[in-house]
């Protein structure tokens, strides 16, 4: 095992307990999570409709290719030209087998559209339904008053922490504080003697 898969697994860890003892926490995760699978869907349901009108496209264009193939057909046949025949016929069955293929093709993109807009409204519905939950959480959490404020959850809607700042207000608080903590123990100490 290597220390990053030690750290990793601790960092799940402390993430999951973190999450249980905040409760209104892992709905606004869910969220977020939530969130992100309905863009997924939303971007992947865009490029599906893509698919579908070069499909289209391609389908009209083997038509229109078919209906020529199927006219010089005859027109080699009227003409009693049947070094044409054969060739223009296998050229027209070739493109009868293109179109099919695409047909195929665009019958499973419809159905994938249809299966990823299903997907779609459901993971909306479920983000609504989080939505209430944290709504009525919220609600109850400003009708049930805390004795001290929840210092463990005030962080999550904020920026990520960047650890290239210049200037860390919140550390050198803390530096402050345990300078002076250290600066009144050596006074304790010295006081002693």
């Amino acid at each position: 095992m290597s220390l990053f898969d030690d750290l990793s697994r601790f960092l799940e860890s402390r993430l999951d307990e973190f999450l249980r003892a905040n409760p209104h926490l892992e709905l606004r995760a869910l969220e977020d999570q939530l969130r992100g699978q309905e863009e997924d869907a939303l971007r992947l349901l865009g490029d599906l409709k893509r698919r579908e009108k070069q499909l289209e496209d391609g389908i009209l264009e083997t038509a229109t290719d078919i209906q020529q193939w199927h006219a010089r057909v005859a027109k080699a046949k009227a003409a009693n030209r049947q070094d044409l025949v054969g060739p223009a016929q296998e050229r027209e069955a070739a493109l009868l087998r293109q179109g099919n293929h695409l047909w195929g093709q665009l019958k499973g993109v419809k159905e994938r559209i249809e299966q990823t807009k299903n997907l779609q409204q459901q993971v909306a519905l479920k983000r609504q339904e989080v939505k209430t939950k944290i709504a009525q959480a919220a609600a109850t959490a400003k009708t049930t008053p805390e004795a001290t404020p929840d210092w463990g959850t005030t962080g999550w809607n904020q920026m990520p922490y960047n650890s290239y700042r210049a200037v860390d207000p919140l550390d050198e608080s803390f530096r402050q504080w345990e300078a002076e903590e250290e600066l009144n123990e050596l006074k304790r100490q010295m006081g002693k003697k």
